[in-house]
Order: C-alpha cells, then structure tokens, then sequence
C-alpha cells in the first residue's frame, strides 16, 4: 500500500520533470500563437518608389489582391526617393512581425550595394525574402521634339557632343538609371545622369526638354507614349513587351547584349516567424497566377514569372549581386 508521503513525493518528482519540459511548450507557444491568429490588423506595403511609378502600380495591385486573401487591409507606403533606398531601409528597422511587406526590385536589393558605399540595409541579412513576382522592362524614351526616331540616332548624338546628352531616372541605382549605364557600356558613350525623387518627376523632365531621354517603366509611360508626350524608341527586356508588340528591343536596335528588365518582388524584415513568411509567399504566389490578375499585370507590362520559394528569391539576389556588381564597380557609378 502507497502511503500519502509516497504519493506527494511521487507528484513532486513528476513536477519536477514536467517543468523543462512546459517552459519549452510555453517559449514556443507564443511564436505559434502569434502566426497562428495572424493578421490581427492592417499590413503596411511599403513600396520605395514614387505613388504613379511602375513599380507602385504593380504593387497597388498585390495589396488589393492581398487584402482579400488575409481578410485585413493593406496599405500602400510610399518612401520613393535615393533610388529606393529610403523606403528599403525603413523596412529594414521595421519591426518583425508580420505587418510590413516590402516590394523589393533588382535596383533596391543589387544595384544600390554597388552604388552605394553604405546604403543603409543588407539585402540577404536585413531581411527574409519572400518571393520574386515577375519582371518590369523599361522604355527608351525622348521628347517629340527631339530630331531621333531611332537609338541609333541618339547614339550618334551622344558621340557627337560627348557627356553633354542627358538622362533622367528615379535615382541612383534604380533600373532606370542602370539602363542608361549599360546603354554607356554596350555602345561606347558618355551620358550625364540626372536622378529625380520618382519616376514621374523624372517623366515630366523629359516631355519638357529639360533631360534629352529616360528609360522608364513601360506603365509608366504607356499613356504619355499614346498621347503624343513622349516617343518611344526601344524596350529594354530580351522580347517585345506585349504593351508595345511593336517597339523593337535595344538589341534589334542594334546595341548588343543589352538587357535590363528589372525584377520585382518581396520580403519582411529578417526574423519575422517562418509561418507567416510562408503564407505571404503562398499568397502571393497564388494571386500571381489568376487569371484575371495576370491580365492586369500583362497590360501594365509586368511579365509574371513561375511561382518562386523564399529560398529561389533569396539565391537570385545573391546571384543578380555576382553578375551586376562587377558591371557597376567597371563604369565608376556611384551615387550622389
């Protein structure tokens, strides 16, 4: 027969290793809980780009489309300015939790750690990588009133008044700029950048003549382009762009190996819980291929690629890096 003694010392003993075993249970329970009833509230998108810009039009489109599958809003954030850096360093301090997305780009994530000598962020360790979501060509683009019908044309320009032709951006390190970088490199001529605070500043300077040319995102120039603001000479992805079937490319334009379509795509500030990296990028991935969104995209230009792993957007960062930085550090670009 077990005495009372017995029994309380056998409860004590079993308290006794039940306790790791329940402070485990319980550093644990918070994060799962946490990702479990996410989202509570509003999620803000922060989109380092001008509100009209091509990037904040594609990014305006995944909010909607985000707040429907989360069943909370999702508010856009503009923080355009020093060609993305201001707003992608805003969502490097941001807090991990779940609630600020970052549209990410080729410019914000590569160009920008080879123009600038200390950006502000760290695109492989300030943050988590959720998935890449498609590809942005850019328009070469001049004023009606300049005499070019052609890149040839402007190329002979520029050879023939040497680092006087000049080209507006969204700033240093965007594709934007990056484009008049290698258009520099592949056809051997000396251009002068001009960076405004968004690609809608930088559009106006050149329907106004105050920049000879700009490469823009196609959306972002579609409606000047129809109206007779701005002529189009050339895209600068690998294939026509079904916005403008027929514009040629930079390479039958007659410059080589000239290929700049900018990619976009997301992430969170590093450590936010595995769980709900997750669910954005399953979302996200999602929404990427229904049909009536693909349209949306397809007009605005915005090319929608497979869908991608956190994993496969993190290894294209790392691989863009490896391609691009050697390409920046040869043309002695570097931001203002």
């Amino acid at each position: 027969m077990i005495s009372s003694r017995q029994v309380l010392t056998r409860r004590q003993a079993f308290g006794h290793a039940l306790r790791p075993a329940l402070a485990g249970t319980l550093l644990l329970m918070p994060a799962a809980a946490w990702a479990a009833d996410w989202p509570e509230r509003t999620i803000r998108m922060i989109v380092p780009f001008a509100a009209g810009s091509g990037a904040d039009t594609v990014g305006r489109i995944f909010a909607e489309e985000l707040a429907k599958a989360l069943g909370q809003p999702v508010v856009v954030d503009n923080k355009g300015g020093a060609g993305g850096v201001i707003g992608t360093t805003e969502g490097a301090r941001a807090p991990a939790d779940g609630y600020t997305l970052l549209l990410t780009s080729q410019g914000t994530m590569v160009f920008n750690m080879g123009l600038y000598k200390a950006p502000g962020y760290d695109p492989l360790k300030d943050f988590a990588p959720v998935a890449t979501t498609g590809v942005l060509p850019n328009v070469m683009v001049v004023a009606p009133t300049n005499p070019a019908t052609t890149v040839a044309d402007v190329i002979a320009q520029a050879k023939a008044k040497p680092d006087q032709l000049t080209y507006g951006s969204s700033g240093v390190g965007s594709s934007l700029h990056m484009s008049g970088v290698t258009l520099e490199q592949r056809a051997g001529i000396k251009l002068q950048h001009v960076p405004y605070r968004g690609a809608p500043a930088a559009v106006l300077a050149v329907i106004n003549g105050e920049v000879t040319m700009g490469f823009f995102n196609a959306p972002t120039v579609l409606s000047q382009i129809k109206a007779g603001k701005l002529k189009a000479l050339a895209v600068t992805s690998k294939d026509r762009t079904v916005m403008l079937p027929d514009m040629p490319t930079m390479m039958e334009a007659g410059v080589p190996d000239f290929v700049v379509a900018g990619w976009l795509g997301y992430a969170v500030p590093a450590n936010t819980p595995p769980a709900i990296v997750t669910r954005f990028n399953t979302e996200i991935n999602r929404i990427a291929q229904i049909p009536a969104v693909k349209e949306k995209f397809l007009v605005q230009g915005f090319e929608i690629l497979p869908p991608s792993s956190p994993e496969a957007a993190r290894k294209l960062i790392a691989d863009d890096q490896a391609i691009w930085l050697p390409i920046i550090a040869a043309s002695g670009a570097k931001a203002e």
